[in-house]
Formats: structure tokens, C-alpha cells, sequence
């Protein structure tokens, strides 16, 4: 395929496959985002500041879309699609700021998977704050470490930290990080900024710079031992095993493209991008750092690890990478196509799949919960195995343009183990019936 052709493709698959999550992905005010939703409606409407432990960050910025929801559709059908309008946007700017100076393939190949075969597809799905932090968080990190323009940068990625005040900790190892590469303290200003203007909006809404409003909140006591307390109370131990590995919440199920991250090759294959790479992870570490002693690390009745969902931009990106320089090995090509198949499965049961199917693991007053965080047939991403849940036209959609993003992307691979295999058959010499 000629590169004119492929770009005018891959242009189209992400063109109209923006379209088509914005219009058909099943969209719902979930969880916090009712609370959210509230925070600023009686902030817009009633001039009432609510005191709740939500930052107003991302409700402030979705206003002009809450506003023009007064007059066509509603607030509630704007707001439920205004973490799909920041992506688009977000992934325009990317593309804008990076043009000449990285391989535009690599940015829609990139872009491909992290719309529509990652963790990401299921979070557009509602009015999350994560979102709009992860994105704010990757284009300052672009332009501090791309574009060398470390105040404009850093001032997103403080925005991003207001936003959703647990990644300070993350932020704080970024600086850290560049301060230590650059030999420059200013860049310890950022987190600093970000927790001054963290406790300000806590001074302002809750009256006290470190109230947060998660002073009330606790679990509900269960069987398991350490259910029913609140705050920093969950062993550390524990909480990391179950980030990283547990079947309805574990980044090595729901970003398996991290693990790509480890291979020798993939850090090689990386060359300019290593930097900017190493950095993000470093900003998952410190979120897994955090929300590892946090009592509620599984994020409630989610749909997988919600509070994780910037993982899914480093995870896309090893995958694309290793997609660009196929046919140099057949075991890590056939490496690679694993990982974007349970990739895209990912990205697929994340746009059609539905909690509601999962009202077990709110029976009996959360009893059961547990089983949705550790037990494979009832966890969000493997349910949908066992039980597929009913295809609508809108889903059916979306699902039909996931699976073809998904066969664009893995045929180079398939192409490349199919010639690997069918040429040198040496393999196959001496055996006989």
C-alpha cells in the first residue's frame, strides 16, 4: 500500500470513527458524573458552589457545551459526550504540534489503537474526570519534552493535577524527573503551583485548604478484611497486586500493551520517542503509588481500572511502535498481534458492553462486589465472554468499525508471520507419518 493511500485511510478511519463514537458510543451520566453534573448545573443556574470532594475543573471547561445544551439536545446528552470532544481536539492539537517532527504514521497508527482499540473507547463513554486530565497531562508533556516549551506545558499539566488532585503524586515524579535530567529546579514550581491551587479550591468550597471531602466517605463492610474503612487504610501490598494483575481491574489485562514496554526491542524500537515514553510511565507509577493504599483503588462499580485510563496513551504507543517495524521478527510480530488483539477486546467490550449486566455485584448491598475486582467470569472485561450483551444498531456501529480498525492494523502483522512461515520451512524437515 502506498503511503498517499495508507494516509488517506488511516485519515479516514479516525475522521469518521470520531463521528461515530460521538453519535453512536452509549453515552450515560454514571457514578460521580451525576455529582459532577449537579456541581456545575447549580453553579451555572443557581450560583450555588456545592462543597463536594469533585474538583470543578472539567465541569467548568464542558460549560460552553452545557450552555449550547439549552438549546439543542440537552446538557446531560452534551456533557456525556464532552470527554469525546476533548480527545478529538486533543488529538488534532497532537497532531498539529508534532507535524515535521514525528513520523505522522506512527501519531495515526498511535491515535487508531488509543481510540479504538484501548482502555480509552469505554471512557468516552460518560462525563469522567480522568479524561480530560490524562489528555491535558500527554500534550504538556509533548511540549515540555518535544516542543521545548516547558510554561506552556507544565501550566496544562498543573490544570490536569487540579483536576484530579491524586496525580500530584504523579506530576511530582515528572518534575522530579526532568529537574534531575535538565539540572534545572524551576520545573519543581509545577507541582508546587498545582497543590497551592489544589488547597485553594479546597479553602474556597470546603472551607479549609486540606479538606478534600472524602473526610465521610468509607467502604461497605463485606467479608473481606479490609472493607468498611475510609482514606490511605488499604495494605500496600495488596492494593498493587490487585492495579496490576487482579482479572476485573488489572492494567496487565486492561493496558496490555504496557507489557510490551519491557522488551528490550520495544525500548530500542522507540530511538527519539524513549524520553517521552519513560516519562508517562513514571506518571502511571505514581498514580499505582497512590491509589494502591486508597481503601476504594477499584473505583467503585466501574467498568475496569477508571482512575488509570492515561496508561492506556503509553500502552497504545508501544503497540504502534512495534506495528511500524514489522517483518523484523516473526516472534515478536506474532508478540505484537497478541497484544492488539486483547487490546482491541479491550476497547470492543468497553464500548458495548454494559454495567447493568453486572447488578450482581451490587446485590445484598455490595456483599459481593469483590467478585467483580478478582473473579474472571464476572469481571467487566470477561463478562462480556460468558454473557455478550444484546447488540443494538448504535453498538453494532461502533463495534463493526473497532474490528476494523483492528484487522487494518493487524494485517501487516499477519502479512509478515504468514511470509515468515511459508518461506523457510526447514522447520518442518524429516517428519514424517
Amino acid at each position: 500500500m502506498s503511503l498517499t493511500l495508507s494516509r488517506r485511510l488511516e485519515s479516514a478511519l479516525l475522521l469518521v470513527g470520531i463521528a461515530l463514537l460521538f453519535a453512536y458510543l452509549p453515552h450515560g451520566l454514571v457514578g460521580d458524573d451525576v455529582k459532577r453534573f449537579e456541581d456545575i448545573e447549580g453553579l451555572l443556574h443557581h450560583g450555588h458552589l456545592s462543597e463536594s470532594p469533585f474538583s470543578l475543573v472539567m465541569p467548568l471547561l464542558s460549560t460552553p457545551f452545557l450552555l449550547l445544551g439549552e438549546i439543542v439536545r440537552s446538557p446531560e446528552w452534551w456533557a456525556t459526550r464532552f470527554n469525546t470532544i476533548v480527545v478529538a481536539v486533543g488529538s488534532g492539537a497532537a497532531l498539529w504540534l508534532l507535524r515535521g517532527r514525528v513520523d505522522a504514521g506512527l501519531i495515526r497508527r498511535f491515535l487508531l489503537i488509543l481510540l479504538f482499540a484501548s482502555f480509552l473507547t469505554n471512557r468516552l463513554r460518560d462525563y469522567n474526570a480522568e479524561v480530560v486530565t490524562a489528555t491535558l497531562t500527554v500534550l504538556g508533556l509533548l511540549l515540555v519534552v518535544v516542543l521545548r516549551r516547558p510554561v506552556l506545558g507544565w501550566a496544562l499539566i498543573v490544570i490536569g493535577v487540579v483536576n484530579t488532585p491524586a496525580t500530584l503524586i504523579g506530576a511530582a515524579l515528572l518534575a522530579c524527573a526532568q529537574a534531575v535530567r535538565t539540572r534545572r529546579l524551576r520545573h519543581l514550581l509545577a507541582p508546587a503551583a498545582a497543590a497551592v491551587l489544589i488547597m485553594t479550591e479546597a479553602w474556597i468550597r470546603r472551607g479549609g485548604p486540606l479538606s478534600s471531602g472524602q473526610e465521610g466517605y468509607l467502604g461497605v463492610k463485606t467479608v473481606l478484611t479490609y472493607s468498611g474503612k475510609r482514606g490511605f487504610s488499604y495494605p500496600f501490598v495488596l492494593g498493587l497486586l490487585s492495579i496490576l494483575v487482579s482479572f476485573g481491574r488489572g492494567l496487565v489485562f486492561f493496558m496490555p500493551g504496557l507489557l510490551l514496554g519491557l522488551a528490550r526491542r520495544t525500548r530500542l524500537l522507540l530511538k527519539e520517542y524513549r524520553l517521552l515514553a519513560g516519562l508517562m510511565l513514571i506518571y502511571v507509577a505514581g498514580l499505582v503509588l497512590v491509589y494502591a493504599k486508597w481503601w476504594a483503588w477499584y473505583g467503585g462499580l466501574s467498568w475496569g481500572p477508571r482512575f488509570f485510563v492515561f496508561a492506556a496513551i503509553p500502552a497504545s504507543l508501544f503497540i504502534a511502535v512495534r506495528i511500524q517495524h514489522v517483518g523484523e521478527s516473526v516472534l515478536a510480530d506474532a508478540i505484537t498481534l497478541l497484544v492488539l488483539a486483547i487490546s482491541a477486546w479491550v476497547g470492543v467490550s468497553g464500548a458495548v458492553a454494559d454495567l447493568a449486566s453486572l447488578d450482581f455485584c451490587v446485590k445484598d448491598n455490595f456483599a459481593h462486589e469483590a467478585f467483580c475486582w478478582y473473579v474472571p467470569e464476572y469481571s467487566s472485561l470477561w463478562r462480556p465472554v460468558v454473557s455478550f450483551p444484546e447488540l443494538t444498531l448504535s453498538k453494532a456501529l461502533v463495534l463493526a468499525w473497532c474490528a476494523l480498525v483492528f484487522f487494518y492494523l493487524a494485517a501487516p502483522l499477519v502479512l509478515a508471520i504468514g511470509r515468515a512461515v511459508r518461506v523457510p520451512r526447514t522447520w518442518a524437515a524429516g517428519w514424517r507419518l
